[in-house]
């Protein structure tokens, strides 16, 4: 997913490029740049100065505003991929400003890599914030442990002779560097016995996570959880559980080779009234693989999940099911992405039946709803 951090990365290089025309020219041919700062200070530094704040507009000679590479939610909340997608093949390329020019026949594919490295040490407290390489798809079930900012529209879809559908609007605000608040807002409709209907507000949840661990050099990242669910559905008509319950979890995810990735998210549910709700244990697990269309372009990412969840005190088996899903970017920004998949049951298939699940994902720190489609 390409953000705002890539609007304005590298946007002005073209347009500064006239005016510090004696900074910018190279030898041709000439040697290889040795280190990120040396094509920093050939290719970039006029525009956006020496300490990566950004040049004043009497020195640039125009009003578009700079980036500033010192702050470190802005230079690190994306992927490395995304930052030299742009500088390789241009802004258009996930329809960002024109000006922005394609660097891919100047530089090679090392000093493009060394220089959006360069860009990230200016960020004084890099290792303290996750780096958006970690950042793994999100599967339709199983918890990121990357902190965000995102909005969702989710749908299940209970098949079977009672059928029932969630539809549940969720919103992710990320605080400092390894911290992030979620809301989760469902609307619940229930087939009755009768063959009636009840809609209305399901059971509100407000969940923090915060990572604690991770590394880009090893690929991984290790996040808490704690989150309370609230009895705001109607119990009677089917909308609700009727208690409040504590959850506890921690996830996990992997880099893997080949543009693969694997995450877990497991945990214990705590409800108040365990006469009503018993405890529950879940973990789930997401195998997946980002697939790019024409390199740079549309991502495909087909994904399989395995879930269980189990009842502490009744003792009662394991329920596993298995989620085959495909998530696929909409915008040019990659910040607009849809999934879907179906969840279906392995045991105890008698009393459960398949689920179909879909979500429409807005991260909105990348830009507005509308923004980066063309």
């Amino acid at each position: 997913m390409i953000g705002r951090t890539l609007l304005i990365l590298f946007i002005t290089c073209c347009v500064c490029a006239s005016a510090a025309n004696a900074q910018q020219t190279e030898p041709s041919p000439r040697e290889p740049f040795k280190t990120g700062a040396e094509v920093y200070q050939a290719a970039c530094q006029a525009c956006h100065g020496p300490d990566g704040r950004g040049n004043p507009q009497s020195i640039v000679g125009f009003d578009k505003p700079l980036p500033d590479f010192t702050d470190c939610l802005f230079a690190t909340v994306e992927a490395a991929e995304g930052w030299e997608a742009v500088v390789h093949e241009g802004g258009p390329v996930r329809a960002l400003d024109r000006h922005m020019p394609a660097f891919g026949g100047a530089l090679s594919e090392d000093e493009i890599r060394m220089v959006v490295s360069h860009v990230r040490t200016f960020c004084a407290n890099q290792k303290a914030y996750p780096q958006g390489d970690l950042n793994f798809p999100r599967p339709l079930i199983t918890e990121k442990a990357f902190p965000e900012n995102e909005s969702l529209l989710t749908t299940s879809f209970l098949t079977g002779p009672s059928k029932a559908m969630t539809n549940a609007v969720l919103h992710e605000k990320r605080f400092g560097a390894r911290t992030m608040m979620e809301f989760n807002v469902p609307f619940e409709t229930q087939q009755t016995n009768t063959g009636t209907w009840n809609y209305g507000l399901g059971d509100v949840a407000v969940a923090v996570k915060r990572d604690l661990a991770h590394s880009v050099e090893r690929g991984s990242i290790f996040s808490v959880i704690e989150e309370v669910g609230l009895p705001t559905g109607k119990e009677a008509q089917g909308l609700g559980s009727g208690v409040t319950t504590f959850e506890t979890s921690f996830a996990y995810g992997q880099r893997l080779p080949g543009f693969s990735f694997l995450q877990f998210h497991g945990g214990i549910a705590f409800p108040t009234n365990t006469d009503i709700v018993p405890r529950e244990s879940f973990w789930r697990t997401a195998l997946g693989k980002t697939l790019t269309q024409g390199g740079y372009n549309r991502t495909w990412i087909p994904m399989v999940e395995l879930v269980a969840a189990r009842e502490v005190e009744t003792g009662a088996k394991s329920e596993w099911d298995i989620v085959p899903q495909v998530q696929v970017s909409l915008s040019k920004r990659r910040h607009v992405l849809v999934s879907g998949g179906v969840q279906i049951p392995v045991n105890e298939r008698e009393g459960r039946h398949p689920q179909v699940l879909t979500y429409l994902l807005w991260d909105w720190y990348e830009g507005g709803l509308l923004d980066g489609w063309k």
